[in-house]
C-alpha cells in the first residue's frame, strides 16, 4: 500500500509476489523500475486509493505500509479496506511517523496520530496491534494481526 518510488524492493525478497498501490501513475513508474532493477518477477502495480482497493476479499497475506500511513485522511476507511483484503490472520506492517516520537520538533507532513489513536483504529476494526521499540527519530513501527 502506498508504493511510491519502490523503496520496498531493495529490501524484500525478490521471490516474493508482490502488489503495490499508489495514487501517483509518475511514482508507479519509477517503482516498475526498481522493481525490474532487483530482480522481481512476479509483480504488479496498480494505480488506485487505499480506501476502495480493487482487490478480492481475503487475497493477501501481508500488506506493508511504509512511511506513508499519515497520508490517508480516512484511515478508518483504510484499515476497513485492508481487513476485507486480508486472508484470516493476515498481517498489516507499518512504519509511520508520530508526534510523541518527534523529539526534534522537525516537519512532518500529513495528519499525524499518537500511537494510542493508531492502536485504536486498528483494534476497533478487528486486528491485534503490536508496536515494536525500535528507535528511529518520529518513526512508529506496529504490527497488527487481523482476528478472526
Amino acid at each position: 500500500m502506498a508504493t511510491g518510488s519502490g523503496n520496498l524492493s531493495e529490501i524484500l525478497h525478490c521471490d516474493n509476489k508482490y502488489t503495490g498501490t499508489d495514487v501517483s501513475e509518475g511514482l508507479l513508474k519509477i517503482s516498475y523500475k526498481k522493481f525490474v532493477k532487483n530482480d522481481f518477477k512476479d509483480f504488479e502495480l496498480v494505480v488506485c486509493n487505499a480506501e476502495d482497493l480493487p482487490f478480492q476479499d481475503k487475497t493477501y497475506d501481508i500488506c506493508i505500509c511504509n512511511l506513508s500511513l499519515n497520508f490517508f485522511s480516512e484511515l478508518d476507511s483504510v484499515v476497513k479496506e485492508v481487513k476485507r483484503v486480508l486472508k484470516d490472520n493476515g498481517v498489516f506492517v507499518c512504519s509511520v511517523p508520530i508526534p510523541e516520537k518527534n523529539k526534534k520538533q522537525s516537519v512532518i507532513r500529513g495528519n499525524l496520530l499518537s500511537e494510542i489513536e493508531i492502536k485504536e483504529i486498528f483494534e476497533r476494526n478487528g486486528f491485534d496491534f503490536t508496536s515494536y521499540k525500535f528507535i528511529n527519530g518520529a518513526l512508529l513501527y506496529f504490527e497488527g494481526i487481523l482476528i478472526n
